[in-house]
């Protein structure tokens, strides 16, 4: 069974020795993702809904790449910096995986790498048909 690693062009995948994804046989698993665009910059600033609308919608074309529709994700692990937003984060995840229902968990952390950062997500998908070794 092969590893396969997926890069999404972030800045600090190289510097930090990680990547976007990576895939095992029939699992992919996503390392926490971030709002931020191709250049470091932070998508929709002081707005967790854009946040995790964002970070879904990055997440789906690296799992369209490895080859897993996003319907194949069977968990999301949701880190935020206030809890109190967590209505407007899970609209937007309920947006792409009310039909999907992941496993998921959502915790309030102390802060992310970039104080406008309001949410990561990790996430882990399994797929009979992604073309397993």
């Amino acid at each position: 069974m092969g590893r396969i690693q997926y890069e999404s062009g972030s800045k600090w995948e190289a510097s930090v020795g990680y990547s976007r994804a990576i895939k095992i046989g029939n699992r992919l698993e996503v390392s926490g993702t971030t709002a931020t665009d191709e250049n470091g910059n932070v998508v929709g600033v002081g707005d967790p809904y854009q946040q995790t609308k964002y970070i879904i919608q990055k997440v789906a074309r690296v799992m369209k790449d490895a080859g897993f529709p996003l319907s194949t994700v069977v968990r999301t692990r949701i880190f935020v910096t206030d809890i109190s937003q967590w209505e407007e984060v899970g609209r937007a995840h309920g947006e792409y995986f009310s039909t999907i229902r992941p496993v998921t968990t959502m915790v309030e952390i102390s802060r992310l790498i970039q104080d406008d950062m309001l949410v990561e997500i990790e996430f882990s998908a399994e797929w009979q048909d992604a073309g397993g070794e």
